[in-house]
């Protein structure tokens, strides 16, 4: 366990024995208890950014040694909102501007996950993300990704993370923890890999972040004692209550691709104790900040699922600080860092004033205090090292054995249009000179993955109930190999998506059938803006109606393909190296007849 250091412990001793002028005091508050889950009015005293007393009273004299007082108006004071589980680069923002974006909303910390980065440009990267996040009126704490790539083997990224760069790593002033571990399978079974990875995290006081979808009975007691202690891919019913009644925490998750609120909280509203129930982000895109908010959000939609209020912001602060073993965070009390809100209707929660460490630093939805502009090198370094495609490139060719009549394919299949799990399904195709042709199934799409990190690795393949793609739509944002993915129906239309990245330097971007229509340029990394969030989101929004122009008709269109990359998400996805049976951890042939990828 441990603790933001207090700087100067005496002298806040003496603030909280009223011994010497206090910095501020709130008063005429709400306030809600987050150890005994009792509301009652009371003024808070904060001195050097910690609270150092709370006076459960309305005091209206004895505010004499206090340097200043804010009157709350009957507002309740609640703990600055921490997100347990995140990935600044899904926001497609930079850090600075991500914090800029969410720090009206109510977010004080998050705890972030790289690994996008990562995959892209290994330790220089995290580094990069670390330093960024440093200096800002929020904390944005590193975890140290573990999964670098996701599962070795099945796909090739810009990195390879191990043991040696975990001890690298772990000396960074903000880094708290080893990042989901993703390879569950890895850890279940006891790869050195893990072992050693996990072990070097444990040797530097690191938590360990989980990721472990499905999983039950002895695999995932075997997960556990693998070392991981929470988990944020929990969807299906019965899921939630399984990690619970396992000791696991459960971050619970309403993201821009996966919302899985309502099932968790009806999977686990009777259970007698939540306290290791707590709330995450995971990947929520700048549109959806500026629309519905961040944490409070959460926060929000798990209220309107059912839970009290009360115990929704403990799952949003005080849960999450205790899950990653920080102990004088996450509640206003005695000892604890001044970060709160101010908010008069908690089912509605838009914060009216954020405070961190003490200091206002947004009120009515925006920000009161600037953020310094930093120039990092590597923000302006292309990242795209893709070998030159000719058009027969995106044709899905049949082995030479087999250049006319139909073929044998396994198919990636969608369970629904808005979700990220998909089946196999073996189906037989027409094949014209060596071919394969779908002109004739608007479900289906081609789809094709190309190494972008100098390798000549490609795989093209087929995927249904994508979405209708009357044309193309491509992206370099492709978790968590982040390599070009491309959904087309007409090669001539992917041709021109994977050219428009190219030259731009990454990002997504969308072709009808007859020309390019749009590019969402994402240069820093491929993975993010290098505009502020109003910018990024308006792009963003155009994106997605230029996406819905094709028959991208989705819930969100335009993270639609980042799905299809996911070789850690159940059961059949894509990669530079091929087509990925997830709960098998291995390659299996397009062509089921022939021994090929």
């Amino acid at each position: 366990m441990k603790k933001i250091p207090i700087p100067n412990r005496r002298e806040l001793l003496q603030a909280a024995l009223n011994e010497i002028p206090t910095d501020l005091a709130v008063t005429n508050t709400r306030y809600l208890n987050l150890f005994t889950g009792e509301e009652y009015p009371a003024t808070v005293f904060i001195h050097k950014g910690f609270i150092v007393h709370v006076e459960a009273d309305e005091l209206e004299e004895g505010l004499d040694n206090v340097n200043q007082v804010i009157d709350a108006y009957g507002a309740y004071i609640v703990p600055g909102l921490i997100d347990a589980h995140m990935h600044v680069e899904s926001s497609m923002l930079t850090p600075r501007h991500f914090a800029e974006a969410v720090i009206p909303h109510g977010t004080t910390t998050v705890i972030t996950d790289p690994h996008e980065v990562a995959n892209v440009a290994g330790e220089e990267a995290v580094r990069y993300m670390h330093d960024a996040g440093l200096d800002l009126p929020m904390r944005q704490w590193i975890n140290i990704p573990s999964s670098v790539p996701a599962v070795p083997g099945l796909e090739e990224a810009g990195a390879v993370f191990d043991a040696s760069v975990v001890g690298r790593l772990a000396k960074l002033k903000n880094v708290i923890g080893l990042a989901e571990v993703m390879d569950y399978k890895g850890v279940e079974q006891g790869t050195d890999r893990m072992m050693d990875m996990i072990e070097a995290a444990e040797r530097n006081d690191l938590y360990i972040q989980g990721h472990v979808p499905g999983e039950s009975g002895r695999l995932l007691s075997a997960y556990l004692v693998g070392g991981p202690t929470t988990d944020h891919e929990t969807r299906a019913p019965g899921e939630a209550k399984n990690k619970l009644r396992a000791g696991m925490y459960v971050d619970a998750r309403e993201s821009s691709m996966a919302k899985n609120i309502e099932t968790i909280w009806k999977d686990v509203k009777d259970l007698p104790w939540r306290e290791r129930l707590a709330l995450c982000t995971d990947d929520r895109e700048a549109s959806d900040i500026l629309k519905t908010g961040h944490m409070n959000d959460v926060v929000r939609q798990i209220i309107q699922n059912g839970m009290s209020p009360i115990e929704a912001i403990r799952a949003g602060s005080l849960h999450v600080a205790e899950e990653v073993g920080i102990t004088n965070l996450g509640a206003i009390a005695p000892g604890y860092v001044a970060d709160f809100l101010l908010v008069h209707d908690l089912e509605d929660f838009n914060p009216e004033k954020v405070f961190f460490e003490g200091r206002l630093v947004a009120e009515q939805g925006k920000m009161v205090t600037s953020i310094e502009h930093k120039e990092f090198e590597i923000e302006s370094r292309n990242t795209i090292n893709v070998l030159p495609l000719a058009l027969t490139d995106f044709y899905l060719k049949t082995p030479a054995e087999k250049q006319t009549g139909t073929i044998k394919i396994n198919v990636p299949v969608y369970e629904d249009y808005n979700g990220s799990i998909t089946y196999l399904q073996e189906e037989e195709h027409v094949v014209k000179d060596g071919i394969v042709d779908i002109s004739d199934d608007p479900d289906l799409a081609y789809v094709i993955i190309v190494n972008r990190y100098g390798k000549a690795n490609k795989t093209v393949g087929l995927i249904r109930h994508f979405g209708g793609v009357e044309g193309a739509v491509g992206s370099t944002v492709a978790h968590d190999h982040h390599n070009m993915m491309i959904v087309y129906r007409y090669p001539e239309a992917a041709q021109r998506v994977y050219k428009a990245l190219v030259k731009c330097g990454g990002g997504i971007s969308c072709s009808g059938k007859d020309e390019l229509l749009q590019t969402l340029k994402l240069p820093v990394f491929g993975l993010m803006s290098a505009m502020d969030c109003f910018d990024t989101a308006e792009q963003a929004e155009k994106m997605k109606e230029t996406l819905r122009s094709i028959g991208v008709d989705t819930l969100n269109p335009l993270l639609r393909i980042v799905t299809l990359g996911l070789t850690v998400i159940p059961e059949f996805k894509y990669s530079d190296l091929g087509l990925v049976d997830v709960l098998e951890s291995q390659l299996i042939p397009i062509f089921p007849e022939y021994n090929n990828k």
